[in-house]
C-alpha cells in the first residue's frame, strides 16, 4: 500500500480542523454562516498551530528539500574561488610594474634627451 504524502495528509488534516467546527457551529448553536465560518476559521487555525506542528514541519522539510536539493552546495565552487583571489593578487603586480614601464616609456618619449 503507496503511503500518504505528507502534503495531502497534512492538507486534510487542516481542513478537518475547519469544517468539522464550522458544521458543529452552524448546525448545533444555529449562527449565521459567515460568523460560523469566522470563527471555524479562528478555530481551525488555532488547532493547526497547536496540534499539527510535525505535520507542518515535515511539509515544510519536503517542499525546501524539492526546491534546493537539485542546486550544488556551496562548498563546490572553493576552488574557483581561490583561484580568482589568487589571480586577483597577482594582478596588481603585474599591472603595477607595467604602469612603470608605460610612464617610463612616456617620459623618454616627452623628453628625448634623457
Amino acid at each position: 500500500m503507496k503511503r500518504v504524502p505528507a502534503a495531502v495528509r497534512y492538507t486534510i488534516l487542516r481542513l478537518l480542523a475547519f469544517v468539522v467546527p464550522l458544521l458543529l457551529l452552524v448546525f448545533l448553536t444555529g449562527l449565521q454562516p459567515w460568523v460560523a465560518a469566522i470563527i471555524a476559521a479562528i478555530i481551525g487555525l488555532c488547532v493547526s498551530y497547536i496540534f499539527l506542528r510535525t505535520p507542518r514541519e515535515t511539509v515544510a522539510q519536503e517542499l525546501y528539500a524539492r526546491r534546493h536539493g537539485d542546486k550544488p552546495t556551496p562548498h563546490d565552487d572553493e576552488d574557483s574561488e581561490d583561484a580568482a583571489l589568487d589571480a586577483s593578487a597577482a594582478a596588481p603586480e603585474a599591472s603595477s610594474a607595467g604602469d612603470a614601464r608605460r610612464v617610463e616609456e612616456r617620459q623618454t618619449e616627452d623628453h628625448p634627451e634623457r
